[in-house]
């Protein structure tokens, strides 16, 4: 059983700055594999990143690679998701999700979200040019 709580989103301008909170309970987030996913408007929800954290793996949407950085704090079991130099293109409703499960390689390094059956509520960011 694990629970996923959003926060932190929000308005920023252009090139700009936020940072997301995904808190977890029911579960260790060091012990899942967790992501961060986003739908703008009008669009299908596409992956963000993606992060094995006992295998070290991370791996980010090339939209986002060296500006979007996910990190954790194990005593809060929080994930967060650090956002710099946004664009409007980021605007969307970002969910926090887990994989309570086995992910095969092949799924976790697709942009698919198979295998993430645990999701937050999603959290507004609006990018404003």
């Amino acid at each position: 059983q694990v629970q996923l709580v959003e926060s932190g989103g929000g308005l920023v301008q252009a090139g700009g700055s936020l940072r997301l909170s995904c808190a977890a309970s029911g579960r260790t987030v060091s012990s899942s594999i967790m992501g961060w996913f986003r739908r703008a408007p009008g669009k299908e929800r596409e992956f963000v990143v993606k992060c094995n954290w006992s295998a070290g793996v991370t791996y980010y949407a090339d939209s986002v690679k060296g500006r979007f950085t996910i990190s954790r704090d194990n005593n809060k079991n929080t994930i967060y998701l650090q956002m710099n130099s946004l664009n409007p293109e980021d605007t969307a409703v970002y969910y926090c999700a887990a994989a309570l499960r086995p992910v095969s390689s092949a799924a976790f390094f697709s942009p698919r979200e198979d295998g993430f059956d645990s999701w937050g509520q999603g959290i507004q960011v609006t990018v404003s040019s």
